[in-house]
């Protein structure tokens, strides 16, 4: 068993996690402008992914160009890694490849913490990339805190490429934010990654806390 094979249901009880899915998260977080190559680029790719409508096409001709040009728009001070071992706890199936991982780090070599974990959705099904996604980020919590950056919030993403939808880990609860965001949107995707990366984006100070009736998901 490794991240893909996790479901919500799964990670949430193997976990003993609180899942909060009716939070407005992230849509307070400001844009980020994007270079016209990027413009231009989605505008040419975007189209051609989707009339080819393959996970492959999707990953190559848009995710891959917002997650170079996030690099870039850091002036290559992080780094980005595609289908990477990050086996970090066999013992509690916390290991497998990850789809993406964006690194605050600017070596490229090999993975540095701190570590976000962007999942690529299956088959378009971007609630069935959840599971993957919150064990990939506590996967990420347990390296950043091995090397020595512990942070105290965890983000992560699952995206179609055309449809990104974002996620945070904070103590024992995950957060699935309750909107989701599409490419033509692009800059507030950017604006949001950047704030992960920044450690800046919203925490549950700055967010409603979960009503005392809260509880795990169970389905």
């Amino acid at each position: 068993m490794g991240y893909s094979d996790f479901t919500l249901k799964t990670v949430q009880k193997e976990f003993d996690l609180t899942i909060i899915e009716n939070r407005d998260i992230f849509s307070e977080t400001e844009e980020t402008g994007i270079s016209e190559h990027l413009s231009a680029t989605l505008n040419e790719n975007v189209p051609l992914a989707l009339a080819i409508n393959t996970e492959k096409a999707r990953s190559e001709l848009i995710i891959v160009n917002v997650l170079v040009e996030l690099r870039r728009s850091f002036n290559h001070e992080i780094s980005f890694f595609s289908g990477t071992d990050f086996s970090v706890d066999r013992q509690r199936n916390l290991n497998g490849f990850c789809d993406y991982i964006i690194s605050g780090s600017a070596e490229q070599f090999f993975l540095n913490s701190p570590v976000v974990a962007i999942v690529e959705a299956k088959n378009e099904n971007i609630a069935g990339g959840f599971g993957a996604c919150i064990a990939e980020m506590l996967a990420s919590q347990i390296f950043n805190e091995k090397e020595g950056k512990p942070v105290s919030v965890t983000y992560g993403a699952v995206t179609t490429g055309n449809v990104w939808k974002f996620l945070k880990l904070e103590n024992s609860s995950a957060y699935i934010d309750l909107k989701e965001y599409h490419i033509n949107d692009v800059r507030k995707i950017m604006g949001i990654l950047s704030a992960m990366i920044r450690q800046n984006a919203p925490t549950s100070s700055s967010s409603p806390t979960p009503p005392a009736s809260s509880h795990p998901a169970t389905s």
